[in-house]
């Protein structure tokens, strides 16, 4: 799972933009707003979701270009591309081979994770923060993990419009959407158990180095068994009317993490050890999906290097020149990278140019 090529067309500030990358590393680097991250988001649209930034389609789109934006990867022999169209720039396609395809299938293709500054508070954000970032991981071991979240986001939707019509409830109707709601939420369910306990078995058997390890487990049971998740949203009609929305299921869980070593809570943990232990759970989930999935994920790491000290910093360039990981990482200090010379792709970045 590496990129051989990736080409940018009207994409943020870049008018183009071509890379073929050399090494496993990629370290673009340059002054703050020169277009670093914005080359990181645009590998991360290749795969389901809205990419390390969730941000509008619109967004996207070069405010000089042609009204839309366009970017392409090959893997090896396997072409994949999205963007939007003039005409169209709230909706994203996708084509694998010059075919169109779904969002969803570029999971079949890639797995990517990623660490951004903003998720330096994501022991600290909301439970919907945390959840994407279960769920990315879950998605990059199980393809499948897209189409049935997407299924089962509107299948809350559709009951939550019933609860809040205000008017009887057409029983039939619930049943039909909550029989719906079940099939998806038994396979969201048993993705995220799944993984959180071989993370977990990953985590535990880790060697002891500068990386804090943490532990994983969500808030409440992630029930797997379809008859019972319709019971109880059966039994929960009368309050989640009251509610005007459904206050049960996989959309409402949490992902927990305490600091294995002292069994403090993540969130009251230094800002040094919630980055580590953010990155204990990266590095192991690569060799996960490595194991399961018969290759590496790609890994993007935005201004990561900056905000540890020297000798976690160069434990975590060996720990992922292990991994065997694609690895894109930006910085605006290039000697924050020195340790990787003769093992890195160098691209400095200056005003949506490539040098």
């Amino acid at each position: 799972m590496a990129l051989t090529q990736l080409s940018l067309t009207d994409f943020r500030n870049y008018a183009t933009a071509h890379i073929c990358p050399t090494a496993n590393f990629i370290v673009l680097h340059g002054e703050n707003g020169a277009g670093k991250t914005n080359i990181l988001e645009a590998v991360s649209l290749l795969v389901p979701g809205r990419g390390l930034r969730r941000a509008a389609l619109q967004e996207m789109s070069r405010k000089d270009g042609e009204n839309g934006f366009a970017v392409s990867a090959c893997l090896g022999d396997i072409i994949l591309g999205t963007g939007t169209e003039q005409g169209a720039l709230d909706r994203r396609k996708v084509r694998i081979n010059g075919a169109s395809s779904s969002i969803n299938a570029l999971a079949e293709w890639l797995a990517v994770i990623w660490l951004t500054p903003a998720m330096d508070r994501l022991f600290a954000d909301s439970a919907g923060v945390r959840r994407r970032f279960l769920d990315r991981l879950v998605l990059a071991l199980y393809p499948s993990h897209a189409k049935h979240s997407s299924r089962y986001e509107k299948a809350v939707q559709g009951r939550n419009r019933l609860l809040q019509s205000g008017e009887r409830l057409d029983l039939q109707w619930m049943d039909a959407i909550e029989s719906e709601m079940a099939q998806d939420a038994a396979r969201i369910n048993a993705g995220r158990n799944y993984t959180l306990a071989q993370l977990s078995e990953k985590l535990a058997s880790a060697p002891t180095g500068p990386f804090a390890v943490p532990t994983l487990q969500l808030a409440m049971p992630a029930c797997e068994d379809v008859g019972q998740l319709q019971q109880e949203w059966r039994r929960a009609r009368s309050r989640d009317a009251a509610a005007k929305r459904t206050l049960l299921g996989p959309h409402r869980t949490d992902l927990i993490v305490h600091h294995a070593g002292n069994g403090q809570a993540a969130a009251s943990c230094s800002t040094g050890e919630q980055k580590a232990l953010l990155l204990s759970v990266v590095l192991a989930h690569a060799t996960l999906v490595t194991e399961q999935r018969g290759g590496p994920p790609i890994i993007l790491l935005d201004e990561v290097a900056a905000h540890i000290d020297p000798v976690r910093r160069r434990a975590l360039f060996e720990k992922l020149a292990q991994t065997g990981c694609q690895v894109w990482m930006t910085g605006t200090e290039l000697g924050l990278f020195r340790d990787l010379e003769g093992q890195a792709h160098f691209i400095e970045v200056d005003g949506g140019t490539l040098l």
